[in-house]
């Protein structure tokens, strides 16, 4: 299965946190969303590579949220996913929160994917209305 997705991840003290070719970021505590596409062949076993670089099971980083995932002051709370949707650029505009200036949003016109949002349930809650499915 494929589509789009929403990473809800909790960033449990302001750190720095060197981002690939972005280079080092700040990153406050709080909430932060990424929004996601998994739309190829592979589909929604990239959340679950954002799983495991979560908890440690994995090292490998191919996109600008992995490095966030596997710093150690993150945690990734909750995966939401939008089955059989290309509805990343859409989300990432429509979630409440702060845009991240830059991040995750290489491939469009977007200037990002990634929110610092007001809270898990803030994010859960309006994803949920647009369709997605807590997984």
């Amino acid at each position: 299965m494929s589509g789009t997705y929403v990473l809800v991840i909790d960033v449990t003290e302001s750190a720095t946190i060197e981002v690939g070719a972005l280079g080092d970021r700040e990153f406050d505590a709080g909430t932060y969303a990424y929004v996601g596409s998994a739309l190829g062949p592979g589909g929604f076993a990239r959340v679950n590579h954002h799983r495991e670089l979560a908890v440690g099971d994995r090292n490998t980083r191919h996109w600008h949220i992995d490095y966030l995932l596997g710093h150690p002051v993150t945690r990734l709370e909750t995966a939401i996913t939008f089955p059989d949707a290309d509805r990343e650029c859409e989300l990432a505009d429509r979630l409440p929160g702060e845009p991240v200036s830059g991040f995750g949003a290489s491939d469009c016109d977007c200037d990002t994917h990634l929110l610092a949002a007001p809270g898990v349930a803030a994010i859960r809650e309006t994803a949920v209305q647009e369709g997605g499915v807590l997984e």
